[in-house]
């Protein structure tokens, strides 16, 4: 069964051991701890080796293999269909190209699958080669969901920075910097958000079950869980307020200079309308036009313009237009 990435066994006092293959397959007993499976979910075998040994029922193995992974609760007598979502850490990708993995949980087994590598597996896996585990199911969810939550704080922590770091380029008017940043900070805090908010319901879920593989102290972590799942919504939420503050910002920004802008074209409209006028009267080819045979014409129509040009130019500052 190369297709399982790890394979443990939790016993009742929290030790945790390596499963040989040889022993994977059917549930314990209750009162002997429980087993934890991890696979991955594109490999095109593992279809057949849920059906081998009847490993999971048809039930279990549609919802594992499902397209749809949006994060949920499912219940089903004493066992729990659970989708949680992860970021994204990959070298190369995007963290809010979020990584879904999804869990059967038993009394004495869980059955998780991910179709990409998420570090809050690794970490887990690293606690129980440690031999340090939570000594029940709903123990081991509870830590699971806390080790997700902790991968994505740097995320949230990074998003935050950079909509400082906008905020900051608005008040140096490094404002095209900005523009071309704000709606792709905007995107990965809504893609983010779209699945934090449904994994905390159903992390709120799972915490109200009353199952014999759930102890009071789990549902108090995983309460916890999901209160953390709502401080990052929260902080989301936050980004994504701020940066459409940002986007207003940017476009009062550009409404002012565009403003500003027509304000001078006006002005310099304003100031040669006139100056035009008195042109275009003076080069008119009629009887009558004064100081045709003055060698002084010239200097006249010239003293004029700049008359009324600086008449014009007094006006408009009393007016505070210019």
């Amino acid at each position: 069964m190369a297709l399982i990435i790890h394979a443990y066994h939790v016993a009742p006092n929290g030790k945790s051991t390596r499963i040989p293959d040889a022993e994977l397959g059917l549930p314990r007993p209750e009162g002997e701890g429980y087993d934890w499976y991890h696979l991955t979910r594109h490999d095109p075998s593992i279809q057949s080796v849920f059906e081998a040994d009847a490993f999971l029922d048809k039930v279990a193995e549609q919802t594992l293999l499902a397209e749809d992974s949006r994060p949920r609760t499912i219940m089903r007598n004493d066992d729990v269909l659970i989708n949680l979502r992860g970021v994204n850490l990959n070298p190369g990708s995007e963290p809010e190209d979020m990584i879904g993995i999804r869990f059967f949980v038993q009394p004495t087994r869980i059955v998780s699958v991910e179709k990409r590598p998420l570090r809050a597996t690794g970490d887990i896996a690293a606690r129980l080669d440690r031999q340090v585990a939570p000594k029940t199911p709903g123990g081991f969810m509870s830590t699971f969901a806390q080790a997700m939550i902790e991968r994505m704080a740097p995320t949230i922590t990074e998003l935050n920075e950079q909509v400082d770091g906008l905020e900051e380029k608005i008040e140096t008017g490094e404002t095209e910097a900005a523009r071309s940043s704000v709606s792709g900070l905007r995107r990965q805090a809504i893609m983010l958000r779209r699945y934090l908010a449904p994994q905390r319901d159903a992390l709120n879920s799972l915490s109200q079950q009353t199952l014999s593989w759930i102890s009071h102290d789990d549902q108090l972590r995983l309460r916890e869980a999901a209160d953390q799942a709502t401080r990052v919504t929260e902080e989301l939420d936050a980004v994504r307020e701020r940066c459409a503050i940002v986007k207003d910002q940017l476009t009062d920004i550009r409404a002012e200079q565009m403003n500003n802008n027509m304000m001078i074209l006006a002005v310099v409209s304003a100031v040669f309308l006139p100056l035009g006028l008195i042109s275009g009267m003076m080069g008119i080819n009629v009887g009558g036009m004064p100081w045709v045979e003055s060698g002084m014409g010239f200097w006249y129509v010239t003293g004029i313009v700049i008359g009324v040009g600086v008449i014009q130019f007094i006006l408009f500052r009393i007016l505070k237009w210019v």
